[in-house]
């Protein structure tokens, strides 16, 4: 979710004006997903190199993390929307660490629509502590190194469970992935639309996943046309 900034910066306002129209995007996408039947919507709400902004400008982001939690917790527990948190965990603050904590237990028996929001996430990072839990395993005996595979690491991912994602969105026009999700998104397809997050709507996200259903998929293999 990407361009809050720049929205920002555009209309004359502070950066934290455009934040807080990036959190009314959020809610609308999250809407909107639900309406559509899409199962699982992962959000890149933090990231683990987003400590490095302004004091004030991480206060803000903190503070409509907060609210959005607050406000909108109630009702996304009532749509049965199940809330999954990733990211690592050891070093946020108490406050922050029993809302999102809450937010999971809430929802944790929810059937619909699985909301995952990546909190002080990096994706090298969650690598990182897999491969070092695996390696602890090992260590203590509880896993033999020479049945390591892909599969064992996946299980060690904090995503474990969840199915890979069919489609990036990565809005504002930028091209890259920013340490999200790279250990999943290794046959995603991956959509960047030149809107601003702010501006970013259903119909934005109609036309984004129309580019996505008109791919065709093959995994490493060949198209079905190819096959037939």
């Amino acid at each position: 979710m990407d361009g809050n900034g720049r929205w920002a910066k555009a209309r004359g306002l502070p950066r934290t004006m455009g934040h807080r129209r990036g959190v009314e995007a959020l809610r609308a996408t999250v809407r909107a997903v639900g309406e559509m039947g899409i199962k699982v919507l992962t959000l890149f709400a933090f990231s683990s190199e987003n400590w490095r902004r302004p004091r004030e400008e991480v206060g803000e982001l903190m503070s409509l993390l907060k609210l959005f939690i607050r406000r909108d917790l109630a009702e996304l527990h009532r749509e049965g929307v199940r809330v999954r948190i990733i990211g690592a965990r050891d070093n946020l603050q108490p406050d922050i660490l029993n809302l999102l904590e809450e937010a999971e237990a809430l929802t944790a028996a929810n059937q619909g629509t699985v909301l995952v929001i990546a909190f002080n996430y990096g994706s090298r990072d969650e690598i990182a502590r897999a491969a070092r839990r695996i390696a602890e395993r090992v260590a203590a005996g509880e896993l033999s190194a020479a049945t390591i595979d892909a599969d064992v690491l996946d299980a060690h991912m904090d995503t474990a469970g969840l199915p890979e994602p069919d489609v990036i969105i990565r809005t504002s026009g930028e091209q890259r992935l920013s340490n999200f999700l790279l250990w999943q998104a290794a046959y995603t397809e991956l959509v960047f639309v030149p809107c601003l997050w702010p501006d970013f709507d259903r119909d934005a996200l109609e036309s984004a996943l129309a580019d996505y259903a008109a791919r065709n998929r093959r995994f490493g293999g060949v198209s079905q046309e190819i096959a037939s």
